[in-house]
């Protein structure tokens, strides 16, 4: 009787995991995605694959996105908001959008890529680095962000437009990094450069560079490693700026993912999270990307510069938010186009 009782039990905590696994691979997350297709569809094909819960994304611009949160409120259907900038993720955070993640989750990400409270955790990282035509005169001596506003390279600059998101948190690492005086004077001094004339897609910078057009640019790594996987024969290098002993380093961004704290799928939604985190998730970042995985001890493409190689700023990813308004005065008081 009492072996009859013990499998009895056994059969029911079967049924309810089996049970439990049908209502997560049942339900469908959605997610408010800043990033464009190509950087998460990978990732979430594999997650899809594995354990049967689909992913719904809705696109628009990251800062476009958190302004929806806040307007959606708890009638929102999001369940995750995937950001391509830590600014605008701690920004949510400082305004009570998002729910803390457990430390076991992300406790294999280093502090420097999460929110203070875990509101928030990073995926994948990106460095503001030089794109150079290697035929261009006079380029031999440029390897700080900071001589990009030496007049000498008036008209032959190429750089986003200010509104861009990592020109806004590449911005706040150097201020944070070097001073509000010198990233005012480095502000005025490429607006002189380019004379009105930006770009709205880092690629245009890169192809800009490779044609000629412009001698140098200022842009996120991996669209130099992408333009040259198309265009192997292209006429441009890439520098690692403000190195060596009195360099404060290369400036970093991070994308990252939250929970809404509206969320009704939290079970699913940390999976979600924990799958990105993860061994085979941080791999699929560094390959597809050509990205830097947060993940500590997951390698980065073999074509990028290994991490740990080069000198980054030391400005914790958080405070590309809690400072991105003093950040943004700046930018408009000098008046960047």
């Amino acid at each position: 009787m009492l072996g009859l009782k013990r499998s009895f039990v056994l059969v029911l905590a079967t049924i309810s995991l089996f049970a439990s696994q049908f209502i997560l691979a049942s339900e469908r997350l959605v997610v408010y995605s800043g990033r464009s297709d190509q950087f998460v569809l990978p990732v979430i094909d594999a997650f899809t694959k594995k354990t049967g819960i689909e992913v719904q994304l809705h696109n628009a611009k990251s800062t476009a996105l958190l302004n929806k949160l806040i307007l959606e409120g708890e009638r929102t259907q999001a369940d995750l908001f995937l950001s391509n900038d830590s600014g605008n993720l701690q920004v949510g955070a400082d305004k009570g959008l998002f729910l803390p993640l457990p430390e076991e989750l992300v406790a294999d990400i280093p502090e420097q890529y999460r929110a203070p409270d875990n509101s928030w955790v990073g995926l994948s990282s990106r460095m503001r680095v030089l794109v150079i035509n290697t035929g261009a005169e006079n380029v031999a001596d440029i390897d700080s962000v900071f001589d990009l506003a030496d007049p000498a390279l008036k008209g032959r600059l190429a750089i986003t437009h200010s509104a861009n998101g990592s020109f806004i948190a590449g911005t706040t690492v150097y201020m944070l990094a070097a001073g509000e005086e010198k990233t005012r004077d480095w502000l005025k001094g490429m607006k002189a450069n380019v004379d009105g004339k930006v770009f709205n897609k880092h690629s245009k910078v890169v192809k800009a560079v490779a044609a000629g057009k412009a001698d140098v640019g200022l842009v996120n790594h991996y669209y130099i490693y992408r333009h040259l996987a198309k265009s192997p024969d292209a006429a441009i290098k890439i520098v690692l700026p403000d190195q060596g002993k009195d360099g404060i380093g290369v400036a970093e961004n991070v994308a990252g993912i939250a929970i809404s704290q509206y969320s009704k799928k939290l079970d699913a939604a940390k999976a979600f999270v924990a799958f990105l985190v993860s061994e085979q998730g941080q791999k699929i970042f560094a390959e597809i990307n050509r990205e830097y995985p947060v993940r500590p001890g997951v390698a980065a493409a073999a074509e990028v510069p290994p991490a740990g190689s080069f000198k980054v700023a030391d400005v914790p990813m958080y405070k590309l938010g809690t400072e991105r308004n003093r950040t943004l005065d700046m930018i408009e008081a000098v008046g960047m186009p």
